[in-house]
């Protein structure tokens, strides 16, 4: 098993640091999508695509979906960089033999914003703000006892002050467990689609047909084209292994290496010490070897608790965006 598991870590090491890319961040559309919403993965480094033990683990790998078996529901909130909110809840209904369903929204709010121009660099008085949001429907089923797959759609949207764009992007993942508490494998691929372009009524312009002459129509009403962008493919994979100490605490970590379409590869590693089956604590380091990412520690807890009838669980999470300062995740999740 030892074995197994440093040839894996190479082989994501080898993925990582082989692989040439050169980073386009900034030249796609519904980066939204790439916030991590799960305050749990999120404080272990986002390494997640292995994990797949709770609803909130289907953003990193569809493929969770079919790997959970009872009626669950989560919710995020997430104070972003610069004023910006985020929030994300999702779903999860077993359908018996059918496999399980899956549902999610997502949604950024940047706050107001002043209108500026070049003329009038303090403001002209007006307001506006930029709306994301993001519905998806998953499905996943339990291959074998090891072996789960899913699927999930999506529709976005960008707002940004009267002009908007929308797509469908698709996710879909697999992920294989040696065992309850054996090595775990997972690949995933996120936010595959079409590009898009904006339109609106902020890209309605007039227009002079024939500057040098006189006389005619100066005013003619007409509308700018902006090009398509693509979206912010992503590839992931990893493995994780949890530790069962002893009968009252357990131990997982879990390394990821990306492959995203507008940036360079990295890797992300963390791990999760769970201590009488409540109190659990995280920590992880993200997207290292990234170009210019400016990322690094992440840090977090979690409260659980087991009841008669259900069970929940609280968690926080920090990470550090580097000259950006921090973002913080809570995240709440039920499970009936």
């Amino acid at each position: 098993m030892t074995g197994r598991i440093a040839g894996a870590t190479a082989l994501l090491m080898c993925l990582a640091a082989c692989a040439e890319a050169q980073s386009k961040a900034g030249t796609t559309i519904g980066s939204f999508l790439t916030i991590e919403p799960s305050a749990r993965i999120a404080a272990m480094g986002n390494a997640g695509v292995a994990v797949g033990d709770g609803v909130d683990a289907v953003y990193y790998n569809p493929a969770a979906i079919g790997a959970l078996d009872r009626l669950s529901v989560s919710f995020t909130h997430s104070a972003w960089l610069a004023g910006i909110t985020f929030e994300y809840g999702a779903a999860l209904v077993p359908l018996g033999e059918w496999g399980r369903a899956f549902a999610s929204v997502t949604a950024l709010h940047s706050g107001d914003m002043d209108v500026r121009t070049v003329d009038q660099p303090l403001g002209t008085g007006e307001r506006f703000s930029v709306d994301d949001v993001a519905l998806g429907l998953g499905y996943g089923r339990q291959i074998t006892a090891r072996f789960s797959v899913g699927l999930q759609a999506n529709y976005l949207q960008e707002t940004i002050w009267n002009s908007s764009v929308g797509t469908f992007t698709f996710n879909v993942g697999t992920l294989y467990r040696i065992s309850k508490n054996g090595l775990h494998v997972g690949s995933s691929v996120s936010n595959w689609g079409t590009q898009a372009g904006y339109s609106g009524r902020d890209l309605r312009i007039t227009y002079d047909l024939d500057p040098t002459r006189y006389g005619d129509n100066g005013s003619l009403p007409g509308s700018a084209f902006t090009d398509d962008f693509a979206l912010p493919v992503l590839f992931r994979v990893g493995v994780g292994m949890p530790w069962q100490v002893n009968p009252q605490t357990r131990v997982l970590w879990e390394v990821d290496a990306f492959h995203p379409g507008d940036n360079t590869e990295s890797m992300s590693a963390g791990a999760e010490v769970t201590l009488r089956n409540t109190l659990s604590l995280r920590a992880g380091y993200q997207n290292a070897s990234m170009a210019d990412s400016g990322l690094g520690w992440t840090l977090g807890a979690g409260l659980g608790q087991r009841l008669e009838a259900w069970d929940f669980r609280l968690d926080y999470a920090w990470a550090d965006e580097g000259r950006l300062g921090g973002t913080h995740r809570v995240a709440l999740a039920l499970i009936f």
